[in-house]
């Protein structure tokens, strides 16, 4: 990546030509799980710029100027004005953003941080101030309407929204098109072309299918696009906002064999042991699903001990990993178990060291 900060921003961290970043994760992650798995590691690349739909900039202040701020390889901070990572909607506004903030006090003063988020056909920006915002909302809905965007500002108990604080987003998976709505503050997959190859490599994995049951589900980001491939599927997530969009989003798609319910990790395991009886499942029978898979896409400390023992009991585990190092643990236990009969490394994040992973599990038990 030709970046004129390469050297002095902290955000990359792998400053190789693409084709060898490939290399050196393949080769890491082939290193890594030779004990789990002696098949083919699938690789699904990234674009090597203008990959990522979300990113998040510090502002630093000088008198009256303005500049963005990223951590720093060799110091706290350094000042850049462009980033070649960020999706191609990010990178064409964030200059003349700034010269717009730098030229009105209102907008410039205590602000301290500016984070975008970029669909398809949208795009978002949280402005996050030091300082009382209540009496700006005419500033934010002229800033929105100047560069037709939706902005969202927010200081210590205060957010004002000009437009909206959700998003439309629209991913191409295997051919056919799924739309989704998503919040501000929603878990979404950074980089939205890799997203979509690694939904259709977790369709790709279903054979014999029958019931899904899933966890850490979110807004739907994997279920909508599964639900083709099973007869029903069970699908939970502890955050109440990811389940309203993830019920939306079943309607945008025309999907009707979804249920998605507001429950932990630890509170599915309770209702499925039969010890406690919740308000939120009264109208689902957990007796009526066969389920033959599971998916988990747990946050990067991986899957806790209870969790791992509770999915044992599926033949087939698709597993999503954002930390090779816990999935490396998991797999120490669910490998007495299941076997791996397919591995996929997924650069959701070119020009860092950081790896995605997709991992299916079949159980020894089944033939």
């Amino acid at each position: 990546m030709d970046c004129k900060f390469v050297s002095e921003c902290g955000s990359c961290t792998l400053n190789l030509p693409y084709t060898e970043q490939i290399e050196f994760k393949k080769e890491y992650i082939e290193r890594e799980f030779k004990d789990f798995y002696a098949g083919e590691f699938e690789f699904f690349a990234s674009e090597s710029i203008y990959y990522r739909s979300r990113a998040e900039f510090g502002i630093y202040h000088n008198k009256n100027q303005i500049s963005y701020s990223m951590r720093g390889k060799n110091q706290k901070f350094v000042m850049i004005d462009e980033c070649l990572k960020v999706d191609s909607k990010i990178a064409a506004i964030m200059s003349p953003l700034l010269k717009y903030i730098e030229k009105n006090q209102n907008l410039r003063d205590k602000l301290f941080g500016v984070e975008f988020i970029s669909t398809k056909d949208e795009l978002l920006i949280v402005l996050l101030y030091h300082k009382d915002i209540s009496n700006l909302k005419c500033e934010f809905d002229t800033l929105a309407q100047e560069f037709k965007i939706f902005v969202i500002a927010r200081s210590r108990g205060k957010k004002l929204i000009s437009g909206s604080e959700n998003l439309k987003e629209r991913l191409n998976i295997l051919q056919r098109e799924y739309k989704f709505i998503l919040g501000d503050g929603a878990f979404i997959q950074p980089n939205r072309a890799v997203n979509e190859k690694m939904i259709g490599w977790a369709k790709d994995c279903v054979k014999d299918s029958r019931d899904m049951l899933e966890m850490y589900c979110g807004h739907g980001n994997f279920t909508i696009p599964m639900a083709d491939k099973f007869s029903k599927i069970l699908a939970t997530e502890i955050s109440k906002k990811s389940i309203e969009n993830a019920l939306k989003n079943c309607k945008l798609n025309g999907i009707d064999n979804i249920k998605f319910i507001r429950l932990s990790a630890d509170e599915l395991m309770q209702a499925f042991a039969g010890v406690r009886e919740f308000n939120r499942l009264k109208k689902i029978n957990l007796s009526e699903f066969n389920f033959s898979h599971i998916l988990v896409d747990p946050p990067r400390v991986g899957l806790e001990t209870s969790v791992i023992n509770f999915i044992k009991n599926y033949e087939n585990i698709i597993y999503i990993s954002c930390n090779p190092t816990t999935l490396k643990e998991n797999l120490k236990e669910l490998s007495k178990s299941h076997k791996v009969s397919k591995f996929a490394i997924f650069d959701q994040f070119a020009n860092t060291t950081h790896i995605e992973c997709g991992v299916l599990l079949r159980s020894k038990n089944e033939n």
